[in-house]
């Protein structure tokens, strides 16, 4: 018989990470371990208080669940027995770690995807004034980061954004606005980002308000991120984005996002892989949707002052999965 436990940790960041919902000091985590035969599994979630979740409200779910997970509950049985979240995300990973430590293979291999040897990556300006967000963006850009994500919120949009630019002219740059922008005035201000050579433009609206994505012709792709949790939210993206950002955290775990990748593919959906602020453990959870993404955002752990120990091998703008030749 399984055995299961679940608690939560704290991971301090090195700077501040801010975006349009606050600031942010350190990542809230809930780790989930599951144990057969001496053979530990183990999964990792970030509650997020935008899905109504809290650190509190994901231990109540796991302990509900616990003595099911303990008699043996399937993957697939999972699905069922939970609803889409941080909490089944956590159960859902510790379940692949543990299948994966017991039959000898890796996630690449039982999902059936070829692993590369490095995945490249955003790295994440979060918000400040306009001169600091064009230095953070050339210090990375200097790293070697070439894929930027610029946070923003519904101020001196046009003033940091043109900083940016000027600071990192051949960068490729994707914007997240968080769902702080309103209808009014989306269609200029999409514009603006097309004419500074802005790739995508990540939920610029509530996801209440997505129906105003309709009125107008997109002259940039735009990505849903609150918009999108599980395979069931794509018909309602049809015709309002171009694509969608796939997060453990949201789908309930890899597998529930296998599916919503393959669905967004066949539908003409273009695929971001996210992350919350976490760390390595629950990045090599999403690994297997990397080599079908569009754009990677799996920076979370960069934030950290410390990574979990045999944490992944993080270069700017990258994940480097092949051996370091010494």
């Amino acid at each position: 018989m399984r055995s299961m436990r679940f608690y939560p940790e704290a991971w301090p960041l090195h700077t501040a990470f801010v975006i349009a919902r606050g600031s942010r000091t350190e990542a809230k985590v809930v780790v989930v371990e599951i144990e057969l035969q001496g053979v530990r599994g183990i999964g990792e979630c970030t509650p997020y208080a935008r899905y109504d979740e809290s650190e509190a409200s994901v231990l109540a779910q796991l302990a509900e669940v616990a003595p099911a997970i303990e008699r043996g509950v399937t993957r697939e049985e999972l699905q069922q027995l939970m609803a889409a979240g941080a909490a089944r995300n956590a159960v859902d990973s510790a379940l692949w770690d543990l299948e994966c430590r017991l039959s000898g293979q890796s996630r690449w291999q039982r999902s059936g995807v070829t692993a590369p040897e490095r995945i490249l990556m955003a790295q994440t300006v979060s918000i400040g004034s306009p001169e600091a967000m064009a230095f953070a963006a050339r210090e990375l850009d200097q790293q070697g980061a070439r894929l930027l994500k610029i946070k923003l919120d519904n101020h001196l949009i046009s003033e940091r954004l043109v900083a940016i630019r000027a600071a990192v002219p051949e960068a490729t740059l994707i914007v997240d606005a968080n769902e702080s922008w309103q209808a009014e005035g989306l269609a200029a201000r999409c514009q603006l980002l097309a004419d500074l050579g802005v790739a995508m433009l990540e939920q610029p609206l509530p996801a209440a308000d997505d129906g105003a994505l309709e009125n107008f012709i997109h002259p940039l792709p735009i990505c849903a991120d609150e918009s999108c949790h599980t395979s069931r939210d794509l018909p309602a993206l049809i015709g309002r984005y171009q694509m969608v950002n796939i997060k453990l955290d949201k789908t309930g775990g890899l597998t529930e996002a296998l599916i919503l990748a393959k669905q967004a593919r066949e539908q003409g959906f273009a695929i971001m892989l996210g992350c919350m602020l976490c760390t390595s453990r629950a990045i090599n959870a999403a690994l297997p949707l990397a080599p079908g993404a569009r754009f990677v955002d799996l920076d979370g752990p960069t934030w950290l002052a410390k990574d979990v120990d045999a944490g992944l091998d993080f270069d700017y703008g990258a994940i480097n999965l092949a051996p370091r030749q010494n």
